[in-house]
């Protein structure tokens, strides 16, 4: 057994976990262990029974990312077992294959972690993921704000009600909702209801925006955080989002593979002599994506550095400012250029999105961590 390497392919749902192992030597089959709890407690007794079976063997595990988090594989290896987490969609499928079950997806995965032909996804440390989390649930909060607006006006507009000041869910707006009298008792509850909900989802995005600021500062990727926000367009949540989500940007080996993580390349079908190209493949990342998106509209003005952006520079190193200048120029001319050529608005904004994240790529390489910095 000595030299012995066993593949261990894992179905993992909530309330249960489905084994297959395979051992590295090519002419052996792949067996089905079993189906386990879906609790720590019980993969570590069957981890136990699988070493003890397998002394002189190295395990080798595998499964698919899921709803279920990282917690097997933060337990695995600090176990001293290695794990693989791989992407349901990069997982290759026979097209004639009509029959899933978790026994089936087990056996799959262990087949083809000894194949080798599997590819990790970036797994983030407990303290990217903490700050991730936070950065979430905040833009959840966004999201129920937006929705508990839209409710109420359309509540409004059912009854006829219009405001016709300036200046939606400022303070003038909101004094202007407080003073409506609706005609029935019943209708006037479901107007409170709706001005409460409004002023909760506000002041939740407020205490979690609050809380990114306050913890920020102590999160090892901080500087990271701090220079990007040299960029224009790339604010405090657009700069956080974007390094919670992926981590160190200075683990993708150039910016091409950051643009394809992030789905921002033309989805290709070439056949022989033909080139076709059609929309962003959206592969990756969606929260990073968006953000970017969002961040590409500011470069349909010209090129400046204003109070807001000269204040998010201040005590950054020259050469994060003049790439973050080079960027505005370079992006800002390209905005007009494709514009005069009449491409099409979102096309637009996805090619200048692409080639931000370029610009973002080159100033992390030019930051060290905190602790590296210690």
């Amino acid at each position: 057994m000595k030299n012995v390497s066993i593949f261990v392919g894992l179905d993992v749902h909530k309330e249960s976990i489905d084994i297959a192992l395979v051992e590295s030597d090519r002419n052996s089959a792949v067996r089905y262990y079993g189906t386990i709890g879906g609790d720590l407690a019980d993969l570590e007794k069957a981890v136990k029974k699988i070493k003890k079976a397998h002394p002189e063997a190295s395990l080798h595990f595998v499964y698919e990312a899921g709803p279920c988090g990282y917690g097997i594989y933060r337990y695995l290896t600090k176990a001293g077992h290695e794990c693989m987490v791989v992407a349901p969609s990069m997982i290759p499928k026979r097209s004639g294959n009509r029959i899933k079950t978790d026994r089936r997806d087990s056996i799959m995965l262990a087949s083809l972690h000894r194949a080798g032909e599997l590819a990790p996804v970036y797994v983030p440390r407990e303290e990217d993921e903490a700050m991730r989390d936070l950065v979430r649930a905040r833009q959840d909060a966004v999201k129920a704000g937006r929705v508990s607006k839209q409710q109420l006006k359309g509540f409004l507009l059912r009854h006829g009600i219009k405001f016709t000041g300036k200046g939606d869910w400022k303070q003038t707006h909101m004094v202007w909702l407080a003073g409506l009298a609706m005609p029935i008792p019943a209708q006037q509850i479901v107007l409170q209801e709706y001005i409460n909900t409004v002023k909760d989802c506000t002041g939740r995005i407020a205490r979690l925006t609050s809380q990114i600021q306050e913890v920020l500062p102590s999160w090892e990727l901080a500087p990271v955080v701090k220079a990007l926000q040299a960029m224009r367009g790339v604010s405090l949540q657009v700069a956080v989002t974007t390094v919670a989500e992926l981590g160190d940007l200075k683990r993708f080996d150039n910016p091409r593979k950051l643009m394809s993580y992030l789905g921002l390349v033309p989805s290709e079908h070439s056949s022989g002599g033909s080139r076709r190209t059609g929309s962003i493949t959206k592969a990756g990342n969606g929260h990073v994506r968006k953000a970017l998106v969002e961040a590409a509209h500011t470069y349909r003005l010209k090129a400046r550095i204003g109070k807001e952006l000269l204040a998010r520079q201040e005590g950054l190193p020259k050469q994060i400012c003049d790439i973050a200048w080079k960027a505005q120029v370079r992006l800002c001319g390209r905005f007009r250029k494709m514009e005069v050529r009449g491409k099409k608005h979102q096309t637009i904004i996805c090619a200048i999105a692409r080639e931000l994240c370029a610009f973002m790529w080159a100033i992390a390489k030019e930051v060290k961590p905190i602790t590296a910095c210690n």
